[in-house]
């Protein structure tokens, strides 16, 4: 009898254990994805900061593109106002159409595409939108890590239990998984 009871002490002992684990993993996977999603905003924040300089710098040759500067300015008050993952991949999107409009206008304008501000802001740029698909990946990587933990059993019932919802992925529109092809 106190055999059995010993054992049954063990079972019980086990599964708290396992709930615990399971439970410490899915804040673990949680955090990590929050902090993935900071990354991402950090690196658009930082693309959206330099928009403006360039801009300016495109308005001195280009001032008659007002359309161009239009859509630019609306993308970036779209990405400030989008809240969930889905609209900001969505003003992301917007944005980066708006930015190729801006450098197709710059392409005319020989003189600007020799001045050295513009092609530091260009260089700048570039590395920018190098972090963000890295920050998306990155993101992305997490969220599937996290996603498994909230589907796969048995950490799917602690998942239940605790109400842990999976996360959404970044995913590109249609047509811009291909990296624009911008010459200077």
């Amino acid at each position: 009898m106190d055999w059995l009871l010993i054992i049954i002490v063990i079972i019980i002992i086990a599964i708290i254990l396992l709930l615990v684990k399971y439970y410490n993993d899915l804040v673990n996977g949680k955090n990590r994805v929050s902090n993935a999603w900071s990354q991402i905003d950090v690196q658009l924040q930082r693309r959206n900061d330099l928009i403006p300089n360039i801009v300016e710098t495109v308005k001195g040759y280009a001032s008659h593109e007002k359309s161009t500067f239009e859509q630019i300015t609306q993308a970036r008050s779209n990405m400030a106002h989008a809240s969930s993952v889905k609209e900001v991949a969505e003003a992301d999107n917007m944005l980066t159409d708006a930015l190729k409009s801006l450098f197709a206008v710059a392409e005319a304008y020989p003189d600007l595409k020799a001045n050295q501000n513009f092609l530091e802001l260009q260089q700048e740029l570039s590395d920018t939108e190098d972090k963000i698909s890295y920050a998306r990946q990155f993101y992305n990587d997490t969220v599937l890590k996290y996603n498994n933990l909230c589907q796969q059993f048995p950490s799917n019932i602690v998942a239940s239990i605790f109400h842990f919802e999976e996360s959404e992925f970044f995913e590109a529109r249609e047509g811009t998984r291909a990296a624009p092809n911008i010459k200077f």
